[in-house]
């Protein structure tokens, strides 16, 4: 037990120094919290304004549109909280901070994700939770043994979906010169995805953020499985069930190319 304790006693070293640097600053911190809430608000507002010119889209009412969000933005948020800053990586790479990752005797995957974090995204997830309880009030769910497991399946799985794509998309930056924006379309654009109703998407898009992309997967089939409704041409919403199984295929694809992005590299030559 002892030996578990130290070895990640560096982490918690490192994640409580940036715990309190944010905290010292309180003026700055609050601000920064409430940005990031306003961001949340207006990008829930977005599927408001939506839903009021049009009561029904890809078979979601406004309750399911809320509900869709909330699974949506609360599993982006988290995994954005824990895992979002491995997008840092190219600065990493450019800067030579990386390199003294690996001097250092931790794996070079948990240094990155004990790098940093922002207490800051903590305000969208609860935006994304409240969008999350107000949907499922109105959709008036009923209460079925399938739909509380699906809903508890959603917020344990989904948040993975995501994690899995930004440590993916960082593996990707081992073999890409400042290609950070490029593959942002598998972290943003997926979690842009998540939030939309995927039967309103032309199919070539929709079988891409499904089957591709694990978006659909996070929040819109899940929510046709606790709403009880059926799902679009080529997206069954009996496949919500395969969340666990999109999660893990996820990790074992950012896995495979963490593994080959490490062995790519051969330092930023500073």
């Amino acid at each position: 037990m002892a030996r578990g304790s130290s070895r990640w006693a560096p982490y918690r070293a490192v994640l409580a120094s940036r715990l309190r640097s944010q905290l010292s600053y309180r003026g700055s911190f609050v601000t920064d919290v409430v940005v990031s809430g306003l961001i949340g608000c207006v990008e829930l507002a977005e599927v408001w304004i939506v839903f009021s010119a049009a009561k029904v889209l890809g078979g979601l009412d406004l309750a399911g549109a809320l509900l869709l969000y909330g699974l949506a933005a609360t599993s982006y948020s988290l995994a954005d909280l824990v895992v979002g800053h491995a997008d840092q990586l190219p600065r990493y790479v450019v800067s030579g901070r990386l390199d003294v990752f690996y001097l250092r005797p931790q794996p070079l995957l948990a240094q990155l994700v004990t790098s940093d974090i922002s207490l800051r995204r903590l305000s969208r997830t609860v935006v994304g939770v409240a969008s999350l309880v107000v949907g499922l009030a109105w959709a008036q769910v009923g209460w079925s043994a399938a739909a509380v497991a699906m809903l508890v399946i959603a917020l344990t799985c989904g948040w993975l979906v995501f994690a899995g794509l930004f440590v993916g998309a960082a593996a990707l930056q081992f073999f890409l010169i400042r290609g950070d924006e490029m593959v942002n379309a598998l972290t943003y654009g997926g979690s842009y995805a998540a939030r939309q109703p995927a039967g309103v998407l032309p199919v070539p898009l929709r079988l891409a953020f499904a089957y591709v992309v694990p978006a659909a997967f996070v929040a819109y089939l899940p929510t046709l499985v606790i709403l009880g409704r059926p799902g679009p041409a080529y997206l069954p919403a009996w496949l919500g069930w395969a969340l666990p199984g999109a999660a893990a295929a996820t990790w074992l694809a950012a896995a495979l190319l963490w593994r080959l992005g490490t062995r790519h590299y051969q330092s930023g030559g500073g």
